[in-house]
């Protein structure tokens, strides 16, 4: 383990002709370069290293991290698994600590690497700065690169700043950003929110197209992910990226005719209905550290027994989504529907598909916003749980449509309006998870049995602990529902609405709206 000196990134393998000649009285001195060794880019696979602006190579042994406000660290490459809490203990670990524990490290590319020390020496002989040379050559194409460790020693500050000039001039530099594209450029980066060119003025239709396409792109990059059982995101985000077509469907109406609004949404739910158990068991299986922590030890026993029926069954389920995502039906299924997207004039229109898109967001996301309002006022201690389930919905379904829409609207303001939002889906999504463990762990109760007598015993009385302590839970949450949405219908946030989405007229076919108090309950939208 060890802390880097100061590193410079240069394009190409800089060598002692590209370092330069001796001067000032001092030599430069090149070692013998090490035997190479293969190396490997790792991120994970939302590139989120890559955005926090840091980079980390793994090669000989050991990992190294480079950063963009030039902190650089190394340490061993020893670890159990291949997420951030699997690393052994030591500098990169801590500096990863606020990775998501959720997403694995892949390799985006791997090559050699060789080392090669140089020194500038004076007349005697003595060291007066060192550089450390990491030549990165990519495996299969790409560019060379030269990750150039400046090593000062104490009282030599000249011979450092000229070793440093040296460095810095034996080859264009690149900024840290830009390393993965040069090493590997036909290393594809995923977005699971790709940016969608829509316009003022675009047809209506052709955005939901193009939301659409996007979305069964990220879908598609998903698949192998969730093949190779990396981790769980990639399923997490195969659903999204199906959710938010549906809800393109749904919330688009007239966009596309009826008919065949009807036979996408069936089509795309078939592609989501496979998916559903996984997904269940994998949040089960993630949450199993929470569960424990709520009940005290006499209880885990039977959890621990709960946990193992889950990861078995987890094991069967997974096997047949794989079959099912390798089998022939199912690339017929996916790619009919990316192939129908990709082709937009086999598209039939519907009745608004011509409106224009900043016409049309107005009133779709103004009505969204209208019905959220009127859930939330009326939600009390006694609400029925299925109505607080109806506005985490709406709330999804809003936060969608300002997604879907949002290059038609400043971003600042958008911004403003999402995050109280998000904290209000962030509670209701909480109060759903509560509710829905507890009738999953109430079906589980009457359907699985470990066919052991004490077993079943232990499972029953630490499932029905565990749903207490969730009911509890929920209880809790419902009370931070009515303070969230509190600040979410503040009166600056009713004004920023109304000032973004409000109009007074519509379309002929549509009528006109009339203006709203919005402290009313009643939804004229």
């Amino acid at each position: 383990m060890r802390t880097m000196g100061q590193t410079v990134i240069l394009c190409g393998a800089a060598d002692r002709r590209s370092l330069g000649k001796n001067a000032g009285g001092l030599r430069l001195v090149m070692e013998p370069a090490a035997e190479p060794v293969d190396f490997a880019l790792l991120d994970c696979f939302d590139r989120s290293l890559g955005n926090a602006g840091q980079l980390l190579i793994e090669a000989g042994g050991e990992l190294i991290l480079l950063r963009q406000d030039g902190i650089c660290c190394a340490q061993t490459a020893e670890r159990r698994g291949n997420f951030a809490a699997d690393l052994a203990p030591g500098p990169v670990r801590d500096a990863l600590s606020s990775l998501s524990p959720l997403r694995s490290l892949l390799a985006l590319g791997r090559g050699q690497m060789e080392r090669q020390r140089a020194s500038l020496r004076d007349d005697e002989d003595k060291t007066q700065a060192r550089v450390l040379l990491h030549r990165l050559r990519p495996a299969g194409g790409g560019n060379p690169v030269t990750l150039a460790e400046l090593q000062p020693l104490r009282g030599y500050d000249g011979a450092f700043d000229q070793l440093s000039r040296r460095v810095r001039g034996a080859g264009p530099s690149l900024e840290l950003s830009a390393l993965p594209k040069t090493l590997f450029p036909g290393c594809l980066r995923y977005d699971p929110k790709p940016a969608i060119p829509i316009t003022p003025e675009m047809p209506a239709v052709r955005a939901a197209t193009l939301i659409i396409t996007a979305q069964i792109a990220v879908a598609r990059q998903n698949e192998p992910g969730v093949i190779a059982d990396i981790d769980t995101e990639f399923l997490h985000d195969y659903r999204v990226s199906l959710r938010k077509i549906r809800s393109v469907l749904s919330l688009f109406k007239g966009v596309y005719a009826s008919a065949q609004t009807e036979v996408l949404k069936a089509g795309f739910s078939a592609l989501m209905e496979p998916t559903g158990r996984l997904r269940d068991l994998d949040v089960y299986l993630l949450e199993r550290q929470m569960y424990f922590d709520l009940l005290p030890e006499t209880l885990h026993p039977g959890l621990s027994a709960m946990f193992d029926m889950f990861a078995r069954e987890r094991a069967a389920v997974l096997e047949q989504l794989v079959k099912r995502f390798r089998s022939a039906r199912y690339g017929r299924e996916i790619g009919a529907l990316e192939a129908l997207f990709a082709t937009p004039e086999r598209l039939e229109p519907g009745g608004m598909a011509g409106q224009p898109a900043l016409a049309y967001a107005r009133r779709l996301i103004w009505k969204r916003y209208r019905k959220v309002c009127k859930i939330a006022r009326a939600i009390h201690d006694g609400t029925p749980d299925h109505e607080v389930h109806a506005l985490r919905i709406s709330c999804k379904k809003l936060r969608y449509l300002m997604e879907f829409f949002a290059p038609l609207f400043p971003a600042r303001e958008m911004k403003k309006l999402i995050k109280p939002l998000k904290r209000l889906q962030d509670n209701l999504g909480l109060f759903n998870d509560f509710s829905v463990q507890q009738a999953s762990l109430r079906a589980f109760l009457d359907s699985h049995r470990a066919g052991d007598r004490d077993t079943d015993l232990a499972i029953a009385q630490s499932v029905g602990a565990l749903i207490a302590v969730l009911h509890q839970r929920q209880t809790e949450e419902r009370a931070r529902v009515l303070e969230n949405f509190a600040g979410f219908d503040s009166p600056a946030v009713q004004a920023a609405f109304r000032d973004l989405f409000h109009v007074t007229t519509g379309p002929a076919e549509h009528g006109a709206e009339p203006e709203i108090a919005l402290g009313s309950e009643e939804d004229h939208a």
